[in-house]
């Protein structure tokens, strides 16, 4: 149709396709994240007000945008967390802290977040090897983090890649619990406990 190639209200059919894709992330995101609902195609459709053949316009089926949501957050949370551990300084134990800080913040302002990433992406067959992939990369992206503000001269690369799989694990763990509510705590007990965890696997 003329108005698909073409500008329409001042919107370009660029602009629109990013506008339908970006409801049908977020719906999903929301769809996802509620273990009330099922997550299907049908349900994403109808809580971005969208048929189903813009959603085929965005992705192939169901699990690519399962897997752009959950590839999302994770660049959010990476994002989110760098920048807060750059704007802090030098002192290491202050980036850790902004670090930390960035994290929870992120997860406690968006819970929905957390849950798909963390939570719901591993009980998913379809998406636990990439879950397992991105936890992996966080890990590693720890280890370099420490060795670059930690100065750990003494210690070797495999034993801090270990240690960040320790303590990236232990993290999710965490997030679940809370997430859960299976512990009574608060954002700052979680950054607090978190900044801890670090600083004894890498002291």
């Amino acid at each position: 149709m003329a108005v698909q190639s073409g500008v329409y209200r001042g919107v370009s059919a660029e602009e629109r396709v990013a506008e339908r894709r970006a409801r049908l992330m977020e719906a999903t995101l929301e769809v996802w994240a509620d273990p009330a609902r099922r997550t299907t195609m049908t349900a994403v459709c109808a809580e971005a007000g969208l048929t189903e053949r813009y959603f085929y316009e965005s992705f192939s089926g169901l699990d690519e945008a399962l897997r752009a949501v959950l590839d999302a957050v994770a660049d959010e949370i990476e994002q989110t967390t760098t920048a807060a551990a750059a704007a802090a300084g030098d002192d290491p134990i202050v980036r850790t802290q902004a670090s930390m800080v960035a994290f929870v913040d992120l997860i406690a302002g968006d819970p929905r977040k957390g849950r798909v990433a963390i939570v719901e992406a591993g009980a998913m067959p379809e998406l636990r090897q990439r879950r397992t992939e991105l936890l992996r990369h966080f890990a590693h992206r720890t280890a370099e983090e420490a060795r670059e503000w930690l100065q750990l001269p003494e210690r070797s690369s495999t034993e801090d890649e270990l240690a960040g799989l320790l303590f990236i694990g232990g993290m999710a763990e965490l997030i679940t619990a809370w997430l859960d509510g299976a512990i009574e705590a608060g954002p700052a007990d979680i950054v607090e406990a978190a900044a801890h965890a670090f600083l004894r696997l890498y002291g």
